[in-house]
């Protein structure tokens, strides 16, 4: 019996030795990282919430700065076709190739229009330019037209440019609204 005790006494030190040891050890590990973590969070829970404010500011900055440009937003398409028409020629390059300045462009939403049957979406832009008088003239006849004189393209767009009003300051800047019509097909 001594020897049965002796025997059932070492196996319960084995299993403790490769079984609890290890488990005792890994435990105090974990309370060890577990303390660490506790003295960080306080100063993590402090920086979140500064995330988050510095979050709600520029989301309140953008929504500032976005009801600033409706424009923008809204007519990019037919601004990125006004700016990038053939080949990657632009209105800037029109603009050089006829001898005057684009100083500013503007754009309204587009809009749809019904003419007949047929569904035109209508964006209106004014653009100023400053130059001579001649080459205002042919500038907004390039427009018109849709022909750049200088790299002897014309827009390969589906929509077409009605020139509305020209008008001609005293400081040489003229500004030129139009209508630009493209089939909604």
């Amino acid at each position: 019996m001594i020897l049965g005790a002796v025997i059932i006494v070492a196996v319960l030190i084995v299993l403790y030795v490769v079984v609890y040891s290890p488990q005792a050890g890994q435990r105090g590990d974990l309370n060890a990282r577990l303390s660490r973590a506790q003295i960080f969070l306080p100063s993590l829970t402090n920086q979140k919430n500064d995330l988050e404010n510095n979050l709600s500011q520029a989301q309140s900055l953008l929504s500032t700065s976005e009801a600033q440009f409706p424009q923008a937003m809204t007519s990019i398409e037919y601004g990125e076709d006004f700016f990038r028409v053939a080949y990657g020629h632009d209105l800037y390059s029109m603009a050089d190739g006829c001898g005057v300045q684009l100083t500013s462009l503007t754009a309204s939403p587009p809009a749809d229009e019904q003419v007949g049957a047929v569904t035109y979406s209508v964006s209106s832009f004014t653009v100023v330019v400053s130059g001579d008088i001649n080459s205002v003239l042919k500038f907004i006849d390039a427009i018109g037209t849709q022909i750049d004189y200088q790299l002897a393209w014309a827009f390969q767009l589906p929509w077409s440019v009605d020139v509305k009003s020209v008008s001609v300051t005293v400081d040489g800047s003229t500004t030129i609204n139009l209508d630009i019509y493209a089939y909604k097909g």
